[in-house]
């Protein structure tokens, strides 16, 4: 491990200075290198595929794992969207002539060696390899056990590129030891790695947040809401509450808590219900809306609970206020939203909820770093230092000063 560690520290200078030209060379043949080996990647996702029968693994997680054409080319045009993406290293963001004559800049740089631990979704191999390469910054990824040989084999097809190009392979690698210990190892190397970014369940973020030596921006878990304000348009609500519950259950971005204004629940609860009944949804409503719909009970834990299942919580509030309080309260500050026609309160939602991302009259489930316009993103960042919301090639970046004078000294 430390000798793979100082290989991967040694590859980070190496990166740092490659042409931006020759990054985007790189990374548009690495695309047309995962389309090559399209039927290499879906034999070896099958072996992943059958493995997680065996482990019993959730449909929602199934669903994140598998990998088809479909699936594969995708991948492979995120990478190219990222390589077409604008240069993010040596923008200058700031300029100025100080008082002593020196001509001041602040440039941005990479970050160096970025450790990446996450789960499940294989393609986040290529996603976050590409954006590292794209930002100067060396990759060391840790995928889950589920999606090994996935993992394995797109990394490996990244490699080829860079190897065929004569650059070290560490530039994008897995971690050699990808056990508990070997994870717990690389989160104290402080002296070779500049950042971590754990991606995954509750528990991996605790840990490595509570553990971790090297600085960590958290890909925490997405326990996200949406109000129906009285002034909401009822059609458009119930549309917007079924595709951030229902779209993809299993993703981060969600809906799993939805709040409904008490003045409206007589109308809009019977017509939720048989919307979400049609999507096999199982409803869990607090003692207020069980007056309206005849569901299972929820309690105080349901709604601290991300399902990242067809599960969903209901809650009537009375107004705005307790909206607000219901999602400081329980909300993992990912991404909120509410459906309303009423201006004044869909900006008082806006400024008074804290969450990286939030929505009037839209689906939570468009926190993504693609949909954004970043090509992909390395996670949605619930920090609020460094990077927030979706992490793309420019939250990859750190910056520098670069200081020009002409023989000044300081009396």
């Amino acid at each position: 491990m430390i000798e793979f560690l100082q290989k991967a520290k040694a590859s980070s200078q190496i990166i740092a200075t490659l042409e931006s030209k020759k990054k985007k060379e790189l990374l548009l043949e690495m695309a047309d290198n995962i389309e090559k080996n399209l039927d290499f990647i879906k034999e070896q996702n099958a072996l992943d595929m059958e493995n997680g029968k065996k482990m019993n693994l959730s449909s929602a997680l199934m669903d994140r794992l598998f990998l088809d054409e479909k699936r594969i080319k995708a991948m492979a045009n995120s990478v190219r969207e990222i390589a077409l993406l604008k240069e993010p290293v040596g923008r200058v963001l700031e300029g100025w002539i100080n008082d002593d004559g020196l001509r001041i800049e602040k440039v941005s740089v990479p970050i160096g060696v970025i450790g990446v631990i996450y789960e499940s979704r294989p393609n986040v191999t290529a996603d976050v390899g590409a954006l590292c390469f794209k930002s100067g910054n060396v990759a060391i990824l840790k995928g889950g056990k589920e999606a090994f040989y996935s993992n394995k084999a797109i990394a490996s097809i990244l490699q080829e590129v860079l190897q065929k190009h004569d650059l070290p392979k560490e530039i994008i690698s897995l971690l050699p030891d990808s056990s508990r210990e070997g994870v717990d190892f690389l989160i104290k190397q402080d002296k070779f790695v500049d950042l971590i970014v754990p991606r995954g369940g509750e528990a991996l973020i605790r840990y490595v947040s509570a553990n971790a030596t090297v600085p960590v921006v958290k890909h925490d878990k997405g326990l996200c809401h949406t109000y129906i304000h009285s002034d909401a348009d009822i059609k458009m609500a119930i549309d917007i509450a079924i595709n951030a519950k229902c779209d993809r259950p299993g993703v981060c971005n969600a809906m799993e808590t939805l709040l409904v204004d008490s003045k409206i629940a007589p109308v809009i609860l019977p017509k939720l219900k048989e919307a979400f009944d049609k999507e096999g949804t199982e409803l869990r409503a607090d003692k207020k809306a069980l007056e309206y719909i005849n569901v299972k009970e929820a309690n105080e834990k349901d709604f601290d609970t991300e399902y990242l299942a067809n599960i969903l919580s209901i809650k009537l509030v009375d107004g705005v206020n307790e909206a607000i309080e219901h999602i400081s309260k329980h909300g993992s500050g990912h991404s909120e939203a509410i459906v309303t026609n009423n201006y004044e309160v869909a900006e008082k939602f806006l400024n008074s909820v804290d969450a990286a991302c939030v929505y009037v009259n839209a689906s939570t489930r468009f926190t993504d770093g693609g949909v954004f316009g970043f090509g992909a993103e390395v996670g949605i960042s619930t920090n609020k230092l460094h990077a927030r919301g979706p992490m793309g090639i420019n939250e990859l970046t750190t910056y520098k000063f670069k200081i020009y004078g002409n023989g000044q000294i300081r009396n």
